[in-house]
């Protein structure tokens, strides 16, 4: 492999420029440029449409989402949540004075594990955050069912989620809101952005407004709101990205179960569970390394970076390790033992739509006869 064209974990699909023209061009005619105006209007009714979901709030990016989102909600003390997920999960919380209470994680799912949630339970407990990670649903029903018994909230963090079904229709719909993201690295992108899935218009109007520093109108202002309004060029390259969007999911699967097949069976190589076609979305391609595998880790990260495989130790380290949050009794490793376990172990791959099979052959072949 060429090492002056280095291989990433994903690559930003672009549509061809010219289908982009007709939208800038019509920005430019409108003069309207933020402020929620006519392709913004159209992506959130877009997104409604395409995702099955009642009512989405656009965002400039998906951590001020999740930010309003527990405004929204009025969340206060502690929240409890998982440490395996990227930092902007617990950020979001202690942004909003809200103290993150971490419990582990199932080792099949590497998502927020239902069983441990009670005993993390204190009269301070407001809500629960758990994270659809790697675009894998939660333990939805049983999460819920802990929530309706202590009178909690439920927000997920639905980043990695889009598109993602479960036997009911989208995962989106489960809790009080769902945040996904529509960054550069994600399935579908707006470049920087993201949204609220909201359960009805009630909960949709007050998180436009604390979007939109609070206005209620164009003299009034009735919250202590922030600026958090998606551009009309975003919203624009969002309408034109969903016209791929189908394609983009098809090549992902594709991608996904080359991996599997070339590497299922290699010794010391575990992929998690496969979420099934109606499920999932292929957003990464995650396999843990463990005995009896030749080398660690870290050691296998390094060897193929060395050869331009840029692979990602993603969730590493955990959230509970950073410095702003290790001093927090939660984040203690032995509270933590499969979260830990899995930070130590797991390696994303690289995998996006114009990811070649002779690359994916030649990164998967490595891998199967290190």
């Amino acid at each position: 492999m060429n090492p002056r064209k280095p291989i990433y974990v994903t690559k930003p699909f672009l549509p061809p420029l010219e289908e982009f023209i007709p939208y800038l061009e019509q920005i430019w005619a409108n003069r309207v440029l933020t402020n929620c105006g006519p392709f913004h209007a159209q992506l959130e009714l877009a997104l409604c449409e395409f995702l099955g979901v009642q009512h989405t709030a656009l965002f400039s990016n998906a951590t001020i989402a999740l930010v309003v989102a527990l405004q929204s909600l009025r969340i206060t003390g502690e929240v409890i949540t998982t440490p395996y997920s990227f930092v902007a999960t617990s950020h979001a919380l202690l942004w909003n004075g809200i103290k993150p209470v971490f419990v582990d994680i199932n080792p099949n799912t590497l998502n927020l594990d239902p069983t441990k949630i009670e005993a993390a339970i204190t009269p301070h407990t407001t809500a629960i955050l758990p994270v659809h990670c790697y675009g894998h649903p939660c333990e939805v029903e049983a999460i819920q069912r802990i929530a309706d018994t202590y009178n909690l909230r439920v927000i997920y963090d639905a980043a990695h989620a889009f598109g993602v079904q479960d036997a009911s229709g989208s995962v989106l719909r489960h809790g009080d809101l769902s945040v996904v993201s529509f960054h550069a690295t994600k399935v579908f992108n707006t470049f920087e952005g993201g949204a609220v899935v909201c359960p009805d218009g009630r909960a949709k109007a007050r998180i436009d407004q604390l979007k939109n520093f609070g206005h209620a109108g164009e003299t009034s202002v009735v919250a202590t709101g922030i600026n958090g309004k998606m551009s009309e060029f975003n919203a624009a390259l969002g309408l034109l990205q969903l016209k791929h969007i189908d394609w983009a999911l098809a090549r992902r699967r594709e991608r996904f179960l080359a991996y599997r097949e070339r590497l299922g069976s290699v010794k010391g190589i575990r992929m998690l569970n496969d979420a099934g076609e109606k499920v999932a979305n292929y957003a990464y391609a995650p396999i843990l390394v463990e005995p009896p595998y030749p080398i660690g880790r870290d050691a296998l990260y390094q060897e193929l970076k060395d050869r331009g495989i840029h692979t990602r130790r993603y969730f590493y380290p955990l959230i509970s390790e950073f410095p702003m949050y290790r001093g927090l009794p939660s984040s203690q490793p032995a509270n933590l033992p499969v979260a830990t376990a899995a930070a130590q172990r797991v390696l994303c791959l690289p995998i996006y739509p114009d990811l070649d099979m002779t690359t994916l052959e030649e990164i998967a072949g490595y891998i199967a006869h290190r």
